[in-house]
């Protein structure tokens, strides 16, 4: 109940005792109630952040160790074993983690492990770091023997979140400013490398020489002809 004051014409001004909306917890005089009130009209009160939180690191990559695959048959030649693994959210552009990714490709795992001591980039840490670990996988969780019988089969970047702002700059102008993050993906392969790990780059043998040149006379237009 609360006091509203009144005045009406011809009557003295009096105190009237009315009933005005208030809280429910303060109606009911129990603070629980409230909370009980909006969960049953299927009000939700808990923030944004804490009922969804996108992922922000990728998980289908790591999907490929838990693959199992069925039996060699008598006579093949066996599956060799490899280990994918990655590293999320580095704080590096993935523009120039591209360079340091294509270094390491279709090397052995000890060589270039080696070769990335001697790169002066940020991203060579992180390379480096991520071979190590999934060196240490390979022999612990997927029966790899020799931790140095392992090359560098797929070494490739995926962009990561990208949080962006703005930077004060002179004459009441602003300019936009990106804080780039970046995934890295390997994967390590059992066995030896292969002598060319880009086939298309490969030194051609005099047969293939032989085709290639028949092929772009054979392709070749000649004006004023059929």
């Amino acid at each position: 109940m609360a006091a509203i004051i009144t005045k009406l014409p011809g009557l003295r001004t009096g105190l009237v005792w009315t009933a005005t909306h208030r809280p429910a917890y303060q109606r009911t005089g129990n603070p629980l109630n409230l909370y009980v009130n909006l969960r049953d009209r299927l009000l939700h009160t808990t923030s944004t952040q804490q009922t969804w939180t996108p992922r922000r690191e990728p998980t289908h990559f790591l999907k490929y160790n838990k693959k199992v695959y069925p039996p060699t048959p008598h006579g093949e030649t066996e599956r060799p074993a490899f280990i994918c693994h990655q590293k999320a959210n580095i704080k590096y552009s993935p523009d120039k983690m591209w360079y340091v990714a294509c270094l390491v490709r279709g090397m052995k795992i000890d060589e270039a492990i080696a070769q990335l001591k001697f790169v002066n980039k940020k991203g060579a840490v992180a390379v480096q770091e991520t071979l190590e670990e999934a060196r240490e996988l390979a022999v612990q969780e997927h029966c790899v023997e020799f931790p140095s019988n392992l090359w560098v089969s797929e070494s490739f970047v995926g962009k990561g979140i990208v949080f962006r702002g703005y930077r004060r700059h002179a004459r009441k102008r602003f300019g936009k400013v990106e804080y780039k993050h970046c995934h890295y993906f390997v994967t390590l392969e059992e066995g030896e490398p292969p002598e060319h790990y880009y086939w298309h780059r490969r030194p051609l043998t005099p047969q293939e020489m032989l085709e290639e040149w028949l092929e772009s006379q054979r392709r070749r237009i000649i004006p004023g002809t059929l």
